[in-house]
């Protein structure tokens, strides 16, 4: 699984004019599920993301995590994650799983987010989403968990 993490001011998505989810201070995440990937790596990706430390302390360090700042999280797939534009002029996806085994991962994903006590909402998979992002910083980080197999 790879996710870009993204610290934000406040962040939402809209499907067909609708917001369908939205955080305020906290992370907008954009996460893509890899051929292969398993429970293991969602639940890894979960407790690793609720807990890096990366918003300001009082001393303008990156020392508190999601939990420490009492934030949210905006989850969104996004299987372009795995486009692999090496070759050609259009991006193959070959290495993202498909959407019946990526939308399980991704809400098993989330599920462990939530059970981290981080508040959770989504967008809709495989819905065309319009992202709000409002960067804090910016500080943005790829975090990518492989399964052990590979």
């Amino acid at each position: 699984m790879r996710v870009v993490i993204q610290r934000v001011t406040k962040s939402s998505v809209t499907v067909d004019g609708t917001v369908v989810g939205q955080c305020g201070r906290g992370l907008n995440l954009l996460l893509g599920v890899r051929v292969g990937d398993t429970v293991a790596e969602a639940e890894w990706l979960a407790n690793k993301i609720a807990n890096l430390r990366i918003f300001e302390d009082d001393e303008g360090k990156m020392n508190r995590s999601l939990l420490d700042i009492e934030g949210s999280a905006l989850v969104i797939s996004q299987f372009t994650l795995y486009g692999d534009a090496r070759k050609g002029r259009r991006p193959a996806f070959t290495d993202a799983e498909s959407p019946d085994k990526a939308t399980r991962l991704v809400d098993t994903f989330v599920d462990f987010l939530r059970a981290t006590g981080v508040p959770v909402e989504t967008g809709i998979f495989g819905a065309m989403m319009q992202v709000e992002i409002h960067n804090d910083g910016p500080v943005t980080i790829l975090l990518e968990r492989e399964p052990e197999t590979r």
